[in-house]
């Protein structure tokens, strides 16, 4: 597969621990989906971030509920050990196939590596290479939905994960070319676009930014979040601050 653009970007690790989330503070996915797949975390728990990034969400939480009182982000994911995304990664291929009706013995390699590229549009390599980490395996990503002030889930028009054009942080705008594509009538793609518009604003407006691909996946000082900064400034180029943790 092409290495990602992003995977060029230099580190130079900070050295900050990893800390809890408190689950009293945001609303945690639990029981957590990957745990419940049997995914390797062994001892560690997905609900961890490095300590500048827990900063930064109880700040984003702050802004979102200065504009929807009672309302929370929900952490569906965070950090992920490298054996955990190889499984996640292995899983979302099988995923593939079983929603495609094919079965992997049957596939020619041609198939066979257009599938994998349709995985790998959206999920990171599980490099064990120092140089180029999955951005969950360094503690300063995470995946994230909102909640209403009845812990209710907020509807943003796709579920996490979902390997479909849907994901598209832009998928529900009024220019989108996707939308005639699924029966969404205008006033509901409207809530959804303004949905994923806040998300977003509450996260960069505290230093996090999103994954060109993936409406809930953000994140700060590593490998993505320099490329997309250095996109935008230009003038500086940044390098990450987040290794493999």
């Amino acid at each position: 597969m092409p290495m990602k653009p992003y995977a060029m970007i230099p580190i130079v690790e900070c050295g900050e621990p990893l800390v809890p989330i408190p689950p009293h503070v945001f609303s945690l996915v639990e029981p957590h989906p990957y745990m419940k797949l049997a995914a390797p975390y062994g001892r560690r728990s997905p609900f961890f971030v490095r300590a500048g990034i827990l900063e930064a969400l109880m700040k984003a939480q702050d802004y979102l509920q200065a504009q929807q009182p009672g309302w929370q982000i929900r952490i569906f994911d965070a950090y992920r050990p490298i054996e955990v995304q190889k499984f996640m990664v292995e899983h979302a291929f099988a995923q593939l196939l079983q929603h495609r009706n094919l079965q992997n013995e049957g596939l020619s390699e041609r198939e066979r590596q257009a599938l994998w590229q349709e995985v790998y549009r959206f999920w990171a390599m599980p490099s064990t290479d120092p140089s180029t980490p999955p951005p969950h395996s360094t503690g300063s990503a995470v995946d994230i939905t909102l909640v209403d002030e009845h812990n209710q889930p907020v509807d943003m028009g796709s579920p996490i994960d979902e390997l479909s054009a849907r994901s598209f942080p832009h998928y529900f705008a009024s220019d989108s070319p996707h939308v005639p594509e699924w029966q969404v009538s205008a006033e509901k793609s409207f809530i959804f676009h303004r949905r994923r518009i806040l998300l977003n604003q509450i996260m960069s407006k505290v230093g996090f930014r999103r994954h060109p691909q993936e409406w809930w996946h953000f994140s700060c000082g590593d490998q993505m979040w320099a490329w997309l900064m250095n996109k935008e400034r230009m003038e500086t180029m940044l390098v990450a601050r987040y290794g493999s943790a």
